[in-house]
């Protein structure tokens, strides 16, 4: 028995627009603004409402208005349009991948992530490491890449805010509805919801699994919130980074060890495995045991396995901002697991020990042990990390610590501006997109005239201070301040002054 949250009536589409639900079930609309129009062109003022929410749209528009758009030529050339370039692009042979790896298309990319930052409708992110690992995913699908990426369904999120009258900061937490989400159950050959488990200090957890289509490319969450667990069990992953470290702890066993149980469900094998952060290290481990126990392989060869296969990104500046859990905590949490990989208690404990404190288990360190490539996200972090996990290499000078960097990188179709789009469509060659990384292309932005980028940015600008002073306005209005102040917020910011933010 599986818990979807609410049921809901939705609307019947038209035959002749039935193409909108397959677009509203692929994150491909989340970075294609001409398919974001064609909701905002069918009911403006409901799109802002649901909060630009596509699934949720289509169950609440009215089918008198969806009818409506069937006589307008001018949407249905777009909604073709649109269609047209949706399968084309599920569809494409030709990408990065497949032209400059061909002999690699049956390879598989795993990636971990204990957030995913893909677009406001899901809140299973809460900063910049989500961020990263949403671009990361809509990256991949744009270059073809084979890529899965796995991570935890958060049932609240992350905190939504708003200041109060007293000019504090409140936040609340909405329970997300599965049925208006963008999120698809997983089910197995024979028709029933995948499953995994795991043990949580001596006890059974069950989780089921969630699909969320990325462009090209598939992520999979992992939750626990099933009838066959109990109430505590079944909020393990209610809320993101929430909890005592006894939490933290659990959820990281789901995504690290439930993770790579996932993916054998799914029939999925791994080439390489990327640990974005610390969180899901333990998936390390799984990997390892999986070995010695089907392989009969001893753990020392295991290890080189999984170590020649992984790949570690440490983002944290500080120390303090690795997770470390108290031994004991480690005991009741695996004593029951060492032994399946052929290890002692101390083998195992040394594994997430940084000598300079060596009465936690540190999960950065657990990842730096068993991945052959790690890197911090950008050149001066890359030092700061060499820095940090020094101790983990005492013999070796902090400047020949294996740690090297990648420079963090975005989405650029998810952060581009339409206006500058339109520019770059209108100036650049037709296939400027699929060579974001060609220095030739974007050596003609300069060709563009001033003229036209500075309107651009002024554009952006005065629609950057338009939505500061609804916001405020909204605000004020909330927290009860007379209306002569509120009016006064469009005098506030001038549009003509140096804004920086």
């Amino acid at each position: 028995m599986y818990k979807y949250g609410k049921i809901k009536v939705t609307t019947t589409l038209p035959e002749r627009l039935t193409g909108l639900r397959d677009i509203s079930k692929n994150l491909w609309w989340s970075w294609n603004n001409e398919a974001t129009d064609l909701f905002r062109e069918i009911d403006l003022s409901l799109w802002e409402k649901l909060h630009r929410n596509p699934v949720r749209f289509l169950q609440e528009v009215s089918l008198r208005k969806l009818e409506e758009k069937l006589s307008d030529i001018e949407f249905m050339n777009h909604y073709d349009k649109v269609l047209k370039d949706f399968q084309n692009y599920l569809n494409q042979e030709d990408t990065w991948f497949n032209n400059n790896y061909p002999d690699y298309k049956n390879e598989q990319i795993i990636y971990f992530s204990a957030e995913y930052g893909l677009h406001e409708v899901l809140p299973v992110y809460s900063g910049g490491l989500g961020v990263l690992s949403g671009d990361h995913c809509k990256t991949a699908s744009d270059l073809g890449l084979p890529f899965t990426a796995i991570g935890l369904f958060y049932k609240q999120g992350y905190f939504d805010q708003h200041i109060n009258a007293e000019g504090w900061q409140e936040t609340h937490f909405t329970t997300l509805n599965y049925s208006q989400l963008p999120v698809w159950p997983v089910y197995n050959s024979s028709g029933h919801p995948l499953t995994i488990y795991v043990e949580l200090s001596g006890r059974i957890v069950y989780a089921r699994i969630w699909c969320i289509n990325i462009g090209r490319i598939k992520l999979y969450l992992i939750d626990t919130d099933v009838l066959e667990n109990n109430q505590y069990d079944r909020s393990l992953k209610e809320r993101h980074y929430g909890g005592d470290r006894e939490t933290r702890i659990q959820q990281e066993i789901l995504l690290g060890i439930g993770g790579i149980r996932t993916l054998d469900a799914l029939g999925i094998n791994g080439t390489v495995y990327h640990m974005n952060e610390g969180h899901s290290s333990f998936m390390a481990l799984e990997l390892a045991r999986k070995l010695v126990m089907e392989k009969n392989m001893p753990f020392s060869e295991a290890k080189e396995i999984v170590y020649s296969s992984s790949v570690f990104t440490t983002h944290t500046p500080v120390p303090a901002g690795n997770d470390i859990f108290p031994l004991d905590m480690i005991d009741r949490y695996f004593s029951n697991y060492w032994g399946q990989l052929g290890l002692q208690r101390n083998e195992f404990i040394s594994l997430g020990l940084k000598p300079d404190d060596p009465n936690v288990f540190n999960m950065a360190a657990l990842a730096l042990n068993m991945s052959g490539r790690k890197n911090g996200v950008s050149k001066l972090h890359g030092a700061v990390s060499r820095n940090i996990f020094n101790p983990v290499w005492p013999d070796i000078p902090e400047d020949e610590v294996p740690i090297s960097h990648v420079t963090n990188g975005i989405h650029t179709m998810t952060w581009l501006a339409p206006g500058y789009k339109y520019i770059f469509d209108k100036h650049l060659p037709s296939d400027w997109q699929s060579k974001l990384f060609d220095s030739a292309v974007w050596e003609q932005i300069s060709n563009i005239p001033d003229e036209e980028i500075w309107k651009t940015h002024n554009a952006l600008k005065t629609k950057m201070i338009r939505f500061i002073t609804d916001r405020l306005k909204k605000q004020y209005m909330q927290n009860g301040v007379p209306l002569h102040e509120v009016n006064e917020l469009d005098s506030k910011i001038d549009n003509q002054a140096l804004t920086i933010g």
